[in-house]
């Protein structure tokens, strides 16, 4: 039996969709056969060579998978709760277990032998993915919620809600506050409505380089919206004053980690203010230390998410609190979108899905 998956044949090269053996799932896997999978622009970014992982090629990348359970390996417990047909999502951190950070929960940390499906793992880019079943969550079938939208959330939906997370227990959300989300693609479109559900009554306001992403931004809850292309954070004070009655922020998401974004939001944190980056555009940034030793500024970096994060997101989306802005495609037009990707023309999430 064969499947058809999208495969990297090497860096700086154009995915080949091959057809290959489906995989026969371990003792303690699951088969899944996948029917979406979200396009990240960190899987451009693999592609391209951003991150410092040893690749064996030809490899399927894809992180963002949700399908329905194939066939269960031999030794698979019955207290795993799956049945072949089973609607899941894939909890992509697969820690080893045994590190401090896997014990403490966050294996998304793991500083032991672990790895992330797409980034060591085979993939969902693919028909059929192997999964090691205590990664998989069960979806109520009654929940209503189809997989092009279940799929993104287990990184683009789960990302910036552990960030935001991180932002109220610094306890900068508050009313009287200001929280900015920087970066609105896909994770800012949810990070933004992140800021309205656990955000107690601040301003949430939007940056971004791109009037279609700020509309998108405005849909999704905020409060305000500030083109921030080619404009110094001085003129961005300016317009935020406006707006709001003041010229500085009290927490910020950013969602793109490029250096202009970080940059511009460390300039306008507030005394005490809190800035947290999950976004991986960039490599470095420059903040002056005077402010943030003097106005007891932090800067904080959040990494994914754990299993808890996920089965939180998962049950905010089942009641109908998250809003999704997802185009469908299919296989073989992964190439064109992975470029639109790297290009930053991409508005909310693109996601592959399977027959």
């Amino acid at each position: 039996m064969s499947m058809y998956a999208a495969r990297m044949h090497g860096l700086k090269q154009p995915l080949q969709i091959d057809e290959v053996p489906i995989p026969e799932p371990g003792p303690e896997e699951v088969l899944v056969k996948v029917r979406a999978t979200g396009m990240c622009r960190s899987d451009y970014q693999l592609i391209d060579g951003y991150f410092p992982i040893d690749l064996t090629f030809p490899y399927i990348p894809g992180h963002e998978v949700a399908g329905q359970v194939e066939r269960l390996g031999a030794d698979v417990p019955a207290s795993a709760g799956l049945a072949v047909g089973d609607l899941v999502v894939v909890y992509p951190a697969w820690g080893d277990g045994t590190c401090r950070q896997c014990r403490e929960g966050n294996e998304q940390l793991c500083t032991g032998s672990g790895g992330w499906i797409g980034f060591g793992p085979p993939g969902g880019f693919a028909e059929y993915v192997n999964v090691p079943s205590r990664h998989l969550i069960r979806i109520d079938p009654d929940a209503g919620m189809e997989p092009e939208y279940l799929a993104p959330l287990v990184d683009a939906g789960l990302t910036p809600y552990r960030g935001m997370k991180r932002l109220r227990a610094a306890g900068r959300l508050t009313p009287g506050r200001t929280v900015a989300v920087s970066g609105i693609g896909g994770l800012g479109a949810y990070g933004v409505q992140y800021a309205r559900l656990l955000g107690g009554g601040a301003t949430v306001v939007a940056f971004a380089r791109d009037d279609a992403k700020l509309a998108l931004a405005r849909e999704n809850g905020a409060d305000h919206a500030i083109n921030t292309r080619g404009k110094t954070p001085d003129q961005v004070r300016a317009e935020l004053a406006e707006l709001t009655g003041r010229g500085e922020i009290d927490a910020a998401l950013d969602c793109s980690g490029a250096s202009q974004s970080l940059e511009l939001n460390a300039a306008l944190l507030a005394a005490e203010g809190t800035l947290v980056s999950v976004g991986l555009m960039g490599d470095s940034a420059e903040f002056p230390v005077f402010p943030f030793v003097s106005g007891e500024r932090t800067f904080s970096g959040s990494f994914w998410g754990n299993h808890n994060d996920l089965t939180e997101v998962l049950a905010y989306a089942g009641q109908g609190r998250v809003k999704h802005t997802v185009t469908p495609i299919s296989l073989s037009d992964i190439n064109d979108k992975l470029d639109e990707l790297g290009r930053g023309h991409v508005i909310g999430r693109v996601v592959v899905v399977f027959d």
